[in-house]
């Protein structure tokens, strides 16, 4: 029986850590929709910001303010508006977990 519970506990360890890889894809597939400007991985070409290893509380505040039209773009604010809070600040934290 307590062989049974050792099965059980690692297949659950198992789910868990495959679930949060498959959660680690999905914000880097999101965070993809931004490379053409900023970058892969948020490092950025001359004259485009970069946004690896910025603060993310930082960027997530500027996405905000992108999706409520309080700072003014020309295409960022109809990209925040396809995400919900919580994806921009998971899109954040990526970036900001990206080296420089």
């Amino acid at each position: 029986m307590v062989n049974k519970f050792k099965w059980l506990a690692a297949g659950a360890l198992c789910a868990a850590a495959l679930g949060a890889q498959a959660q680690v894809s999905q914000v880097r597939i999101w965070a993809a929709a931004c490379a053409t400007c900023h970058g892969t991985d948020g490092r950025a070409q001359e004259g485009n910001e970069s946004l690896a290893g910025k603060d993310k509380d930082e960027m997530f505040q500027k996405l905000m303010d992108y999706k409520s039209g309080r700072k003014p773009a020309t295409l960022m604010h109809q990209l925040t508006a396809g995400y919900s809070d919580e994806q921009l600040q998971q899109i954040a934290a990526y970036f900001a977990a990206q080296k420089k």
